[in-house]
């Protein structure tokens, strides 16, 4: 093991419809400023940075955080796909663990267009192309659905096949999100929804409907790691630890069992998760909050098992129980979620790690989580990548 690694501060901005606000440049620079104020340490200090986004040319990282100022430290440009935010955050945590640095930051943003996700370069083998080819072989492709929501639309279909699973609980799933999103001022959408309202809205695939697939958005999210040396030289309250982290990729289980559960990355959220609970000597049952990756309502359903949360086969009864929720056994997405609060690609993976800090931090306000020792991280991206990171009081 090497140096402990603290989040000394975070910070957001609201996410927001595409086309509503600022440049990627303004988003990240406050964003960042927010992060470095919660920390109460100043730009100079930071010693390597590292930024993630999907959309946008190479050096967009450079040319958001010289806003802040221009020190000549190391800036990094990550993308992972819908994993690229807890990348970035992966990456940080490594530089303070192997003590090549004290105090780096780590921040993501995205400016999106409205409507399904696409690729920016058509004339090209696509990254995903394996995932496609196998679903293709599994499922008919329908060309007027949105790719994604064939991906996770099948793998739904696949759970419910073999558990009997209801519509509605998956719809329950967006239910709970809008109630917790209710109260979070950061989230993009906080009007509650019926369960009746959710599945009638279009059908995007299968029995996946609108309000079961997270929106295209724009937002920015930053934290600043430190070592306990630096926070204790510079007198912060660095009280929230990361306790462990994995990051894992695609194995040839994913493409091995013509399983759409697989093909979306389930096997990696499961793994990531194993080695977390190991390294960090908890499990499962000594969280208290998730945040975890609801693309879409079956995601959270696959992942609630993936994770441990509940037992395999047993994710209908946990949603039904209201175990995923407050007065339950773990309170999942208290943010919203990606359903609720929105899905700004390089900025998910730290908007999850601002909600979880403010939570072991009692700073939640009407979302806290009552007595918070411990909280989980789920990102996940297809092509494949997913970040599992746990987060402790010192």
């Amino acid at each position: 093991m090497g140096t402990k690694v603290r989040v000394a501060g975070v910070g957001m901005i609201p996410f927001r419809k595409p086309g509503t606000g600022g440049t990627y440049v303004e988003m990240g620079e406050q964003a960042a400023r927010a992060a470095l104020a919660d920390a109460g340490v100043p730009y100079d200090a930071v010693e390597q940075a590292y930024v993630g986004y999907v959309y946008g040319d190479s050096a967009c990282g450079q040319a958001a955080i010289y806003r802040l100022g221009m020190t000549g430290i190391p800036i990094v440009n990550v993308n992972n796909n819908c994993a690229t935010g807890s990348t970035a955050l992966w990456l940080a945590r490594q530089a303070i663990e192997c003590g090549a640095a004290e105090c780096v930051l780590a921040t993501g943003f995205e400016d999106m267009k409205p409507g399904p996700l696409k690729s920016s370069f058509a004339d090209r083998p696509s990254p995903t192309a394996r995932h496609a080819a196998l679903m293709a072989e599994v499922q008919a492709p329908d060309e007027t659905a949105p790719r994604a929501a064939q991906f996770f639309g099948g793998a739904g279909a696949e759970y419910a096949a073999g558990h009997g699973t209801r519509p509605e609980t998956f719809a329950r799933v967006v239910q709970k999100a809008r109630r917790h999103a209710a109260n979070n001022p950061h989230a993009i959408f906080r009007t509650p929804l019926a369960v009746e309202e959710i599945l009638a809205s279009p059908v995007q695939y299968g029995s996946l409907t609108r309000y079961q697939c997270c929106p295209p958005t724009c937002g920015a999210a930053a934290a600043v790691l430190c070592s306990p040396r630096f926070a204790a030289r510079h007198g912060l309250d660095a009280t929230v630890e990361i306790k462990a982290q994995a990051m894992t990729s695609d194995t040839a289980s994913s493409f091995g069992e013509r399983s759409m559960i697989k093909v979306v990355g389930y096997d990696m959220g499961k793994a990531a998760a194993a080695r977390v609970y190991e390294a960090a000597g908890v499990g499962p049952r000594d969280v208290q909050v998730v945040e975890l990756h609801d693309c879409f309502s079956v995601n959270e359903l696959l992942m609630y098992e993936a994770l441990g949360l509940t037992g395999e086969g047993t994710a209908e009864q946990f949603i039904v129980d209201g175990a995923n929720t407050y007065g339950g056994r773990v309170v999942t997405n208290p943010s919203g979620g990606l359903l609720s609060k929105g899905h700004p690609l390089g900025a998910t993976g730290l908007a999850q790690c601002a909600e979880l800090v403010w939570q072991l931090r009692g700073q939640a306000e009407q979302r806290q989580v009552e007595r918070a020792t411990h909280a989980l991280q789920h990102n996940i991206g297809l092509g494949g990548a997913c970040v599992v990171t746990l987060y402790g009081r010192a």
